[in-house]
């Protein structure tokens, strides 16, 4: 794993606890978008499914991620795709 993938995935885990935590690096699909870098680490797929999203809203969920990862999306992370799921959610 790379760093800022690291400290996504570290951050999350001690935040939510996730049941399921997959996190994708993205970013060789953005070459030459804005935001993109040439060592990668600035577009991420997150699929988290954790209790704390238990009757929370997507855009709630979706706040409570950006939170955790505020330096992360104000630094280094340009764009963040999330599926955030609650425990039983398909």
């Amino acid at each position: 794993m790379t760093a800022v993938r690291d400290a996504i995935r570290d951050k999350l885990t001690q935040a939510f606890a996730p049941s399921v935590l997959t996190i994708i690096d993205d970013s060789h699909r953005h070459a030459g978008h804005a935001g993109a870098r040439p060592e990668g680490e600035t577009h991420f797929r997150v699929e988290i499914v954790a209790a704390a999203f238990a009757d929370r809203s997507r855009v709630a969920r979706q706040r409570m991620v950006y939170d955790v990862l505020a330096a992360e999306l104000a630094g280094p992370v340009h764009a963040l795709q999330l599926r955030t799921l609650a425990p039983g959610e398909a």
